[in-house]
């Protein structure tokens, strides 16, 4: 398969750059993956498209303020670092900027509230390094991490940062600390959505997957079928996966908010028969057309870039041509696109 085969063309005046005025108050394309019918709506009107009975899993991980801002000791000179995952303690896997000046051996260090210090270990692939930290005083890493870094926007949001986006570019669900990017989809719930589901005799469940720079990994070889996702850790606790296993063996089906809760499921199937059950493991599997879904009955999502493994995994679950054709349905109403962007509810 070709990895030309999900590329399409988008204005860049399309991509949102800011996050909805309210929660709910972003657009909502609805794909029938049955009949490929399109209709044009608002999340929230979410609960009009679901049924009684209906389980909406969501992702519970929280963004942490994983880009550090700081300088090179002992010159002076300004370095940039986002957190790509932890290795052990308070080593991470990290990339760094500019990479050809940050050798092994290489400190730095980022003031603020509290002064965090760096030194650069080994270099790996993709101008990733290896980084050990430390604070001053004994304060933990993470908690100086917490107060003077800066939410890690994706790259194609062309701003900087602010303050706002400390809340914004986080779900309501966010409980568990480990992310580097958002489950863009959850941005899209706010209390009273919940509450509107929750009337409709919908259920939801929390499960948790960590999303690492891999989720803005590009695809970097011809065929579809060569190309490998960066592993992401998921948990799921006795009670998700008790509401989601009886939801599917009475016939009623579960809805993924997000590709990365989609993973999550599906990886779990995987790793265990089919069956959901609680513990916690690596979402290691690459979801493209073909792939054979065990879990999921439902997917809510934003749209993704072209060429992307999240743009192949929604074409897995409805059909790459069915995706398409609503994707150039969405440019041309001029939908907003990407993490701050409007939504698509594949049922």
């Amino acid at each position: 398969m070709d990895v030309r085969d999900f590329d399409f063309d988008l204005s860049s005046e399309l991509i949102a750059q800011e996050p909805p005025t309210e929660r709910s108050g972003s657009r909502m394309l609805f794909l029938n993956r049955a009949t490929g019918a399109i209709a044009h709506t608002r999340t929230a009107a979410l609960p009009e498209f679901l049924e009684p009975g209906d389980v909406l899993v969501v992702n519970n991980t929280r963004v942490f303020p994983a880009r550090l801002i700081g300088r090179r000791v002992p010159s002076g000179g300004a370095v940039e670092c986002l957190l790509t995952g932890r290795v052990e303690d308070d080593t991470w896997e990290a990339l760094v900027h500019p990479g050809q000046k940050l050798k092994p051996g290489a400190q730095v260090v980022f003031d603020g509230a509290y002064t965090l210090h760096g030194e650069i270990l080994e270099r790996r692939f993709h101008g990733r390094r290896l980084v050990r930290f430390w604070t001053e005083g004994g304060i933990p890493v993470d908690e100086a991490v917490d107060a003077i870094g800066h939410v890690p926007l994706p790259p194609y949001i062309k701003r900087d940062d602010h303050e706002a986006d400390r809340d914004r570019y986080q779900t309501i669900f966010a409980r568990s600390r480990g992310s580097v990017a958002a489950p863009t989809a959850g941005l899209h719930f706010s209390a009273a959505l919940v509450a509107a589901c929750a009337a409709r005799g919908v259920e939801i469940a929390e499960v948790t997957l960590h999303v690492g720079y891999g989720t803005f990994q590009p695809v970097r070889v011809e065929r579809v079928e060569d190309h490998r996702v960066e592993p992401e850790r998921y948990a799921i606790d006795d009670k998700a996966a008790e509401t989601i296993t009886k939801a599917l063996a009475e016939r009623r089906r579960v809805i993924a908010v997000g590709t990365t809760t989609t993973r999550a499921l599906e990886a779990a199937a995987r790793d265990h028969d089919g069956r959901i059950v609680p513990g916690a493991g690596w979402a290691e599997v690459f979801i493209y057309p073909g792939f054979p879904f065990r879990v999921i009955g439902g997917l809510l999502t934003n749209f993704h870039l072209p060429r992307s493994s999240l743009l192949m995994l929604v074409s897995a679950f409805a059909g790459r041509e069915r995706v398409l054709e609503a994707y150039r349905r969405a440019i041309a109403d001029r939908y907003r696109f990407y993490s701050y962007g409007d939504a698509m509810l594949i049922l």
